[in-house]
């Protein structure tokens, strides 16, 4: 009984702490732009927001270390380097979404100040919730996120429910594949990894000392976080498809989450929900800069230093990203995703496989061989289109910057076949 209640509380925090409320602003505009292709794309959405975090944690479950581990059979100092890259990207790039959404869903549609402002003010409380840590915001979030979820599980309802007079074609060419990609933008994988260490810290602090029962109470409780998860994202698509003839065309993730609710539940559900997505925002900034400090921390022997300077840098970075409009930085992020993901989507999946199947001689060649045909994915979006073209037509879904997935599949069949295993 004890475990069972665990469990849920476990996962109701996980679902929590990947719920971010910058999120929420993904799925609507792809079920929009999808039409009647709408479950090709959740399916591909689906697929690296949820079940690649819910294998993340499955990994944390196996190994109960930290972020340091996924990476440690390649080296410690890639594990070293792989963890700096993903707090780097934490701080700059989700974490200031979080108040360029604050801003276009909450601010600006009623007070009509500048996006700086906004960011200014909102990093000066960050910053104070940061340096003193209490439980106000943990009490803000357990009560956050089921009223979010009450909310847009209703807009939901009565978005799918609602006649559906005309559907637009999709404007993808390859829906499933969009999807995939669009997933890189929640961060979850990620966050699977982030996540899943302080799982590990939490049971520790609560007494748990069995392997076996910590293992299950995270696999399941993983389970419980994404397919509340699941149900949100695949609802929003729908949702978003149902109504993709009543808006324009050119309407931004934040105005059509907002329009969403407006048709739903009306002005005063529109309103609430802003205030909600801007609070929760906020928790989510709050978390990501708390975490990487801390991690920072460690590193420096627990120096109080380390934790205030990195702080500071977060809160900085905050402000300058954070005031730019929400589509500049979902687009700015992509070259740093098409980087960080293949290797965080190796990553979990050698963590999370059969041991005799991942030695570190396979570790470090599936490894150097994603990186390696990630790079045209990752240039893809930093030089001219048609100086790659001639090594995207030989990679087999280079042109849907998935370059690197053949090639790593092979490396960890030959690597297996051919290279003697060791622990």
């Amino acid at each position: 009984m004890k475990n069972t209640k665990e469990t849920f509380a476990i996962g109701f925090g996980i679902f929590a702490a990947f719920f971010g409320a910058g999120n929420l602003i993904l799925p609507p505009l792809l079920g929009f732009k999808s039409g009647p292709d709408w479950w090709l794309v959740a399916i591909g959405f689906i697929t690296s927001a949820t079940i690649i975090p819910l294998l993340a944690l499955f990994a944390h479950a196996r190994l109960q270390g930290t972020m340091l581990d996924f990476g440690k059979k390649v080296s410690p100092i890639f594990s070293l380097i792989f963890c700096l890259c993903v707090y780097g990207i934490a701080i700059s790039l989700p974490c200031p979404r979080t108040a360029a959404v604050t801003h276009e869903m909450a601010i600006a549609p009623y007070f009509g100040t500048s996006s700086l402002l906004t960011s200014a003010i909102y990093f000066t409380l960050v910053f104070f919730f940061v340096m003193n840590r209490t439980n106000v915001l943990q009490i803000l979030g357990k009560y956050l996120t089921p009223l979010i979820g009450i909310i847009l599980l209703t807009i939901i309802v009565i978005g799918i429910a609602s006649p559906i007079t005309e559907i637009a074609p999709s404007s993808f060419q390859i829906p499933l594949v969009d999807g995939f990609l669009e997933g890189y933008q929640t961060y979850d994988a990620l966050a699977g990894l982030l996540t899943g260490g302080i799982v590990i810290i939490s049971l520790d602090l609560k007494g748990y000392t069995s392997f076996e029962e910590k293992k299950s109470i995270i696999a399941r409780s993983g389970f419980i976080a994404m397919m509340g998860l699941f149900i949100i994202y695949a609802g929003l698509i729908a949702t978003g498809s149902n109504f993709n003839t009543q808006f324009d065309p050119e309407i931004s993730r934040p105005e059509l989450l907002s329009g969403l609710s407006l048709k739903t539940l009306g002005n005063i559900g529109t309103t609430f929900l802003s205030v909600l997505v801007a609070l929760a925002c906020f928790t989510t900034a709050v978390g990501i800069i708390v975490g990487t400090a801390d991690f920072f921390k460690g590193l420096f022997k627990e120096s109080k230093k380390a934790y205030l300077i990195t702080t500071i840098i977060a809160c900085l970075l905050g402000i300058l990203v954070g005031q730019l409009d929400v589509h500049y930085i979902i687009d700015v992020a992509l070259p740093a995703l098409m980087f960080i993901y293949p290797l965080t989507i190796v990553l979990i999946f050698l963590n999370v496989i059969p041991k005799r199947l991942a030695s570190k001689t396979v570790f470090r060649y599936v490894v150097m061989i994603t990186f390696i045909f990630s790079i045209p994915d990752f240039l893809g979006f930093l030089i001219p289109p048609e100086n790659l073209e001639g090594v995207k037509s030989v990679l087999p879904f280079a042109k849907q910057n998935l370059g690197w997935v053949i090639p790593a599949i092979l490396a960890f069949i030959v690597a297996n076949l051919t290279v003697e295993k060791t622990k």
